[in-house]
């Protein structure tokens, strides 16, 4: 799946959102995504829209307290906190329901002792968003989310349903408990990682909810 990109000579700009449509593939259990028309053109004068879906539809991001009990909501979660320079670390060759660590994080290289604020994971795994295989989505293991927050990490994107596994039977989260227990953030359902240089400058534009997460526009800007 290759990334959108646009620009005139001030830089580029590479959409790394999923687009947001009715039906499309969401989180098991999670509410189903339904936009159809309410008012139309011929009827009405005007197309308009209605939309239902959950709170972390498509590409979006994880407040504290969406896994952590009185963690920050959205409501209290700054619009510059979401945007800076970033680290784009790839993992490549995983299987399906590979759990990968710190060994897999360096295996193109050693990580900097001070990461960036902002960490994009590219597994690859953004193109079988949609598709039943984006259930086996490999995961991150808990000690390396553990070691990306002690250097420096706020906010985790990964090119997946969930930087844990999709299904798990004990319905725990422990990557989840890592970074929104730090009361960092965690953005899911990234995409066009491959597009992107290993430093990059990007941002995740949230809908202004007050709930446990948001739907985002997710860009990356390029010199």
């Amino acid at each position: 799946m290759r990334a959108e990109t646009t620009g005139e000579g001030r830089g580029t700009l590479v959409d790394l959102s999923h687009p947001v449509v009715d039906g499309m593939q969401v989180y098991p259990g999670d509410p189903a995504v339904r936009i159809e028309p309410a008012l139309t053109v011929a009827a009405d004068g005007v197309d308009v829209a209605s939309i239902r879906m959950g709170s972390h539809t498509g590409t979006h991001v994880d407040a504290p307290s969406h896994s952590i009990e009185g963690g920050r909501t959205m409501a209290d979660v700054a619009l510059d906190e979401l945007v800076g320079a970033a680290l784009v670390v790839r993992v490549a060759g995983l299987a399906d329901g590979d759990v990968y660590g710190w060994r897999e994080l360096e295996a193109a290289g050693p990580l900097p002792e001070r990461v960036p604020p902002i960490v994009l994971v590219d597994t690859g795994w953004a193109a079988h968003f949609g598709s039943e295989r984006a259930l086996r989505h490999p995961a991150l293991g808990a000690d390396a989310a553990r070691e990306l927050v002690r250097r420096g990490m706020r906010v985790l994107a990964v090119d997946t349903l969930s930087p844990d596994p999709t299904g798990s039977t004990d319905a725990s989260f422990p990557v989840h408990e890592v970074v929104l227990g730090a009361d960092g953030l965690i953005v899911e359902n990234v995409r066009g990682l491959e597009a992107l240089p290993a430093t990059v400058r990007v941002g995740f534009f949230p809908l202004r909810l007050a709930g446990d997460g948001a739907p985002v526009r997710a860009v990356a800007f390029l010199d």
